[in-house]
């Protein structure tokens, strides 16, 4: 049986998703699992147990000149890749236009069958696209955590029951891990993971400052990535305010998973990387300017408590976070 996961983007949907490959592998241990991502995102995918082939795409860049000869090329190449297989399930997980087109796109085998969400649930983007290209739509409990509604909709249109807590499957692959410089190496390090793409869901810088002063006082080292200049800018003022911190280069998404995989734990905001940190069981905290840690944070309960979001608004405040990271350690 060959199947194929539709989730496209962005890197935290791409890591809720991974428990579902776990779970198709543990129930149909036959099956041959392809599934296309975005291209940033397909080195995580390539890491992932269970997955036969990642088909990247690149429907952002795609998008931005849709008439150009590259686009053609490129999109020609991607829709031979996507359609060299017949699939007997399709499963749109993302629930957008732009991944029901890719589900229309692949091709079925005989008597095979596409599946999505039939409806939206609390907290998450949804359009009725998905519906229409969708042989079985499957109804889901509306109030429900990302990672869980990812395995509910693989286990009902493949038909089989959900056992346990989540498994990512994140394997090991040969990559340089960078390690705090000068005589830190004895200090367990932490990764402050400050970057988002949206500006409401930032951290005071001088709560980060505040943060950072206190974990060097307990003993630790700080790790401080980047994904953009103006990152990049926040980490540097921060480093330049710590004695035992390290702005990390620019690194690749493959680097990056092996840099925090050697690290003591992970503190950030609602990002991709917090995301990554709960995939790679690492101590952590995630910061919460809204109420919806509940969709998209970290399960305490499954992590026995060594996981764990903070909430409030206008934001949590330094004393907050810190007495959780406490907490993290403790546990």
């Amino acid at each position: 049986m060959r199947i194929l996961i539709v989730k496209l983007s962005s890197l935290g949907d791409v890591v809720h998703t991974l428990p579902a490959v776990q779970d198709i592998a543990s129930a149909l241990p036959r099956a041959h699992i392809d599934w296309v991502v975005e291209r940033a995102f397909a080195p995580l995918v390539q890491r992932c147990a269970g997955v036969d082939r990642v088909i990247a795409c690149d429907l952002r860049r795609w998008r931005k000149a849709p008439l150009s000869a590259a686009t053609r090329l490129q999109w020609r190449d991607f829709k031979a890749d996507v359609q060299r297989q017949d699939y007997a399930a399709i499963i749109d997980v993302q629930g957008l236009s732009k991944s029901a087109w890719v589900s229309w796109l692949a091709r079925l085998a005989p008597h095979g069958r596409r599946y999505a969400m039939a409806h939206r649930t609390d907290g998450s983007a949804y359009e009725a696209p998905t519906r229409w290209v969708a042989d079985v739509a499957l109804s889901l409990e509306r109030h429900v955590h990302a990672v869980h509604r990812s395995r509910l909709v693989c286990a009902q249109a493949l038909g089989y029951a959900l056992a346990g807590a989540p498994r990512y499957g994140l394997q090991t692959q040969a990559a340089s891990s960078v390690q705090p410089e000068g005589g830190d190496r004895a200090r367990p390090c932490v990764v402050l993971a400050h970057g988002t793409s949206r500006a409401d869901k930032q951290w005071p810088l001088t709560h980060w400052l505040e943060l950072a002063h206190a974990l060097e006082t307990a003993g630790f080292a700080l790790a401080l990535p980047h994904g953009n200049d103006e990152e990049a800018q926040r980490s540097q003022w921060l480093a330049q305010r710590c004695q035992h911190a390290q702005v990390w280069p620019r690194l690749s998404l493959d680097a990056l998973l092996e840099s925090m995989r050697g690290c003591a734990g992970v503190i950030g905001v609602d990002s991709g990387l917090s995301h990554m940190a709960v995939a790679l069981g690492l101590a952590h905290v995630q910061i919460y300017n809204f109420d919806t840690a509940w969709r998209t944070g970290p399960a305490a309960a499954e992590s026995a408590g060594r996981q764990v979001s903070v909430y409030a608004e206008p934001t949590p405040s330094f004393e907050r976070v810190w007495q959780a990271w406490c907490g993290v350690l403790a546990a």
